[in-house]
């Protein structure tokens, strides 16, 4: 069973990138990989755990805090993908792919966080038992 963030498609969409940008990362060079590479990965990773780390917090205010924050890491991405691309890491098709990645995941996210904004106040949850690695 699936938490409700992770049945996102805002959230599914931020793993899909993560997962897209580690594959291409995985085969540079170790240079590469251990400067821009790594930069990018976690640059990448970071917003699909903020998403989380704001879901988790329970409070409207912490997610939306949590949101704008895998905004900026979504913002972050997209520098690092520019510096791969100009530095000639990056090839076409991973170009494309990517790029319709986040063409669909960067209004998502604007439009979470304009959803989840206009929410009133709420107090925070219990905290969940279940981890789930689906």
């Amino acid at each position: 069973m699936r938490t409700r963030y992770q049945k996102l498609r805002v959230y599914i969409l931020s793993e899909k990138l993560s997962d897209s940008i580690w594959e291409v990362v995985a085969e540079w060079k170790t240079f590469e990989r251990s400067t821009i590479g790594g930069q990018l990965v976690r640059a990448a990773d970071s917003i699909g755990a903020n998403l989380a780390e704001g879901a988790g917090r329970g409070t409207t205010k912490d997610n939306c805090r949590f949101i704008r924050i895998a905004r900026g890491s979504l913002h972050e991405t997209q520098h690092w993908l520019r510096r791969a691309y100009f530095r000639k890491l990056l090839k076409e098709e991973e170009i494309a792919e990517l790029k319709m990645i986040l063409d669909e995941l960067a209004p998502k996210l604007n439009a979470y966080l304009n959803s989840i904004s206009k929410r009133p106040f709420t107090k925070p949850d219990k905290p969940s038992q279940d981890i789930v690695l689906e």
